[in-house]
């Protein structure tokens, strides 16, 4: 069964650096896209960043400041996040989307709160 955990969230000052850690199991990481959504009070969820066998992309806002990666020998994708700001406090969320006979099927992990804040 498909299951992500994500962990590493936090309170951190601005300017500061938190890495948030999403857990999978039910499957291999190396071989799907994977990605990192967050959600802030009364917005709609949005995508941080990306990672693919083709490389990594990051949305605009956090671009320079964010780093996707995976660490495939612990089945573990990972948010580095640096330079950080009050506008980045959110649930960080990781998700990923498999394949199975021509349907899609969608995966969450519980997520993670983050909030940055002096």
């Amino acid at each position: 069964q498909v299951q992500l955990v994500e962990s590493g969230g936090g309170l951190v000052q601005p300017g500061g650096s938190l890495r948030l850690s999403c857990a999978a199991s039910g499957f291999t990481v190396s071989s799907y896209t994977m990605r990192w959504y967050r959600q802030a009070p009364g917005k709609e969820r949005a995508l941080v960043a990306q990672i693919t066998a083709g490389g990594d992309s990051y949305a605009d806002t956090v671009k320079g400041r964010f780093t996707i990666s995976r660490a495939n020998g612990k089945n573990t994708v990972y948010l580095q996040m640096n330079s950080l700001k009050t506008e980045d406090t959110a649930v960080y969320y990781c998700y990923t989307r498999h394949s199975y006979s021509g349907r899609w099927s969608d995966y969450w992990g519980q997520g993670t709160q983050v909030t940055v804040s002096s």
